[in-house]
């Protein structure tokens, strides 16, 4: 079956482009056609089996010209089990243009990958919902779910089928252990009566509460696509079933199989809904993250409107706006501080306990908490595009995700509902066969037992909710999970590969030395240099003016200032010339190093701190080799001066460090700045292997040399190439947003810590969904026989259904439960 598609694709402009694009299509099997439009950018191909939207994707990527693509998350009703997840997957990836589909059966959700112009979210949603499972786009802006939570809903209905179950157990299993209660039974109703209120009260179980199972499990059933409501639909409609014929209709039965099973029947569904409704609560706790970040945002805000304060909601909100802050108020959207001075609690941002000081012209943040002042910001973004409201995206889209171990999950669960079934059969048909008598009574409670006792649930359950807990965790410590199959790759990382500056170090480079020759007055000097300096962008400069500023230096204006590349500035200042730089300038300039000032040339007066001129230049070495940027200053052709820029080490640098060697993961340096210098600061924080002086191409070859799977940490432009190229790219929080979108993880603090902070998560997660997969695949492989009667020729245990159907709830409950372990980790 061919089926033709419209495709837009990107990077064509040229006819030679669309040539090259049109062969790459046609060169994929199963294409019959392919027609490029280079005006419209788009493509037209007719195709079939085993031509995909994906392999079609994947060849124009390989030629240079990617389609353009597009993601849509859906939030799902309805899926109680892995078998649900494969259906759904299946039907969005059955949809025309849609390149990859992931659902996440703890998250109710599916996050789609698709050509945007060949289908729609809503159309999407339409297709999941034609399978049998209620979907609708997801909002951009997360809100405060008002619906009833899952976990009353499923505490309600297991509460009343309780309260209709517990008469049938008492009249069907009551006389068995009392003996004194069978007789009374006898002598007041006798047995057919209690048949007849057992039956009734049974109905109403799976009228009811029970319904659900009815609901889901019947249709997909009579679609072929049984799941697990179908198992217990089956389990519970068979035994019901049974006892009805015996109960209305004897004569249909054999005399020695004229028993009933109303218990049974009611107990199925009462076990599995008190099963759901634990596992709902624990599902609740997992998900308790995302709940707790879109708490964080206020419903309303105080505005300054026209010189009057008015409350709006948080959603009328609007750029340029001016929102007033009370003391010890939470800050509704991001914006920029126009007045005030305070501090701020911006742990939910960084996990930082310590609150940051607040200026006017200082970033605020929505979401973080207000102290003691009053304050006013104006608005700088709303909804979607604040910090928060993409915080909780990323950690929706990371919980959203799948691990490559799912994936055998996913093959084994599309094939366990009908092996299941069809094993059932089998085994009614064997007892049947050559069982003892009565036959068809050890053959019905050997089926029923094997159909309710099979659980994909837990096998489903398995990877995502511990995918769930553990991104949650990381959020709680602010570390983003940007995709969900990070966590798996960053718990293999054998070697992290940091950059130095804003990443081991602040980023902020301060003035640490002042060295001066003889008789030069220190605060003329350095009003000289920063004066030169103003007109520089050079972090250096900055760091330079930074400190003339903080001594309230008055600057002299600057005639002249010609920067040198690779050697430092000239500029001529209030009648001198400075020379400022390294040594190659000063001597290319004609400066003897070890000449003696002339003392008069700057009209000195005084001298706060004097050192032998001819100490200079071996003093400018000394502070290179203690990690620092050494500065020569030349004034009218005589040196004047070595000052030392350093760049502060991070608090966490070295503990880092630390802590990654006790994982057993290497660390590396990998550094633009200059050797010596990055040596220095490596040896500070305990790094032995160091790369210096590359550029950002050199990063990648320097990665390339580490031990495999590797993590680089970086915060810049420059580092982007090697985030996007390492196996696992680390981006600081505090850094640029191309590095932070080139990144798998985010540590919003940016502090070095969090990333063995990070690692030990996700060893934690993936050890947690190892122990998760076990049990579920070891609870299958060992139960289903045992309810399949294979313990009977050795002892004569036959599982009873009501034991299956308690075994099948407390597998999914021991999964969501152990997944939650991971609250505590990190």
């Amino acid at each position: 079956m061919t089926q033709t598609a419209t495709f837009p694709v990107t990077g064509m402009s040229c006819a030679s482009c669309a040539g090259r694009a049109e062969r790459a299509l046609t060169a994929v099997p199963g294409v019959t056609e392919a027609s490029i439009n280079l005006a419209a950018n788009s493509a037209r191909v007719t195709f079939g089996a085993p031509a995909t939207p994906t392999t079609l994707a994947a060849a124009l990527q390989k030629a240079g010209y990617p389609m353009a693509e597009a993601e849509a998350r859906l939030t799902v009703d309805g899926m109680t089990c892995a078998s649900c997840t494969g259906r759904v997957e299946r039907a969005l990836q059955a949809a025309p243009g849609v390149l990859a589909a992931s659902v996440n059966l703890a998250t109710h959700t599916a996050q789609v990958r698709y050509t945007p112009g060949t289908i729609s979210p809503t159309e999407l949603a339409q297709r999941v919902t034609k399978a049998g499972y209620p979907a609708q786009p997801a909002k951009d802006t997360p809100a405060p779910d008002t619906r009833q939570p899952e976990d009353a809903v499923m505490k309600r209905r297991a509460l009343i089928a309780a309260a209709l179950t517990l008469p049938v157990v008492v009249l069907a299993m009551g006389g068995h252990m009392v003996p004194a209660f069978h007789h009374w039974i006898m002598a007041s109703i006798g047995t057919q009566t209690s048949w007849l209120i057992q039956f009734a009260l049974t109905a109403a179980v799976l009228a009811g509460p029970g319904r659900i199972f009815l609901r889901i499990g019947l249709p997909a059933l009579a679609r072929m696509a049984p799941e697990m409501n179908s198992l217990v639909a089956l389990g519970s409609l068979a035994a019901f079933g049974y006892s009805s014929v015996a109960t209305f209709a004897p004569a249909l039965l054999p005399a020695t199989a004229r028993e009933v099973y109303f218990e049974a029947a009611a107990t199925i569904v009462t076990l599995i809904l008190v099963g759901r409704w634990l596992e709902a609560r624990a599902k609740g706790q997992a998900g308790e993250a995302i709940r707790r970040l879109v708490g964080l945002r206020p419903a309303t805000a105080r505005v300054d409107r026209g010189g009057e304060t008015v409350e709006l909601p948080v959603e009328e909100l609007a750029p340029g706006d001016i929102v007033l802050l009370a003391p010890g108020e939470r800050v509704a959207v991001d914006g920029i501080l126009t007045d005030g001075h305070g501090w701020i609690d911006e742990s939910m941002l960084t996990g930082e306990p310590a609150p940051v000081e607040k200026t006017p012209g200082a970033p605020v943040t929505g979401g973080t908490v207000n102290g003691a002042a009053a304050l006013a910001f104006r608005v700088t973004a709303t909804g979607a595009d604040t910090v928060l409201a993409r915080i909780i995206r990323l950690v929706e889209d990371a919980q959203g995700g799948k691990l490559p171990v799912q994936a055998l999950v996913d093959r084994i669960t599309r094939w366990f509902v009908p092996a299941v079934m069809a094993l059932a059969a089998v085994t009614f048909l064997i007892w049947l066969a050559l069982g003892p008598e009565p036959h068809l009574t050890h053959a019905l409670v050997a089926g029923i037992s094997v159909l309710i006792i099979a659980c994909p649930c837990a096998m489903g359950l398995a990877t995502p909710v511990s995918i769930l807990v553990g991104t949650g965790r990381g959020a709680e410590l602010g570390i983003l999970f940007r995709r969900g199959d990070a966590l798996q790759r960053l718990a293999e990382v054998r070697s992290v590969a940091f950059d130095k500056t804003g990443t081991l170090t602040e980023g902020r480079p301060v003035l640490t030395d002042l060295e001066l020759a003889p008789g030069v007055d220190e605060a003329e000097l350095l009003a000289l240099v920063a004066s030169a300096e103003a007109r520089s962008e050079h972090p250096l400069a900055h760091a330079i003016l930074a400190a003339a500023k903080e001594q309230g230096l008055t600057l002299p204006r600057a005639d002249s200032a010609r920067a040198v590349p690779g050697k430092g500035l000239v500029a001529s200042v209030g009648g001198h010339v400075l020379l400022i730089g390294n040594a190659a300038l000063l001597e290319g300039e004609g400066v003897d190093l070890a000449a003696k000032p002339d003392e008069n040339a700057m009209h000195i007066t005084s001298a706060s701190v004097l050192h032998g001129f001819h100490m200079l230049a071996a003093r400018a070495e000394t502070l290179a080799a203690e990690g620092k940027t050494p500065v020569l200053v030349a004034v009218d052709g005589r040196l004047a001066a070595v000052l030392a820029v350093s760049d502060p080490l991070k608090p966490g640098a070295a503990a880092a460090v630390a802590a990654l060697r006790a994982l057993g993961v290497e660390s590396t340096m990998i550094s633009g700045d200059n050797r010596l210098t990055a040596e220095a600061v490596a040896a500070r924080i305990g790094i032995s292997n160091v790369v210096a002086g590359v550029l950002p191409e050199g990063k990648l070859q320097a990665l390339s040399r580490l031990p495999a799977p590797t993590a680089f940490v970086g915060d810049g432009i420059n580092d982007a190439p090697a985030l996007a190229a390492a196996d696992v790219g680390i981006a600081m929080g505090t850094g640029t947003d191309v590095a932070i979108e080139s990144a798998d993880i985010v540590v919003i603090s940016g502090d070095p810590q969090a990333v063995a902070s990070a690692i030990n998560l996700s060893r934690a997660t993936l050890r947690n969904i190892r122990q998760n997969l076990f049990w579920a695949f070891s609870y299958n492989v060992l139960l289903i026989p045992v309810a399949a009667g294979a313990l009977y020729p050795l002892n004569g245990m036959l599982l009873s259904p009501m034991l299956a159907a308690g075994a099948m709830a407390f597998s999914s409950v021991f999964v969501v439960t152990n997944a939650l372990r991971l609250r505590r980790a990190g």
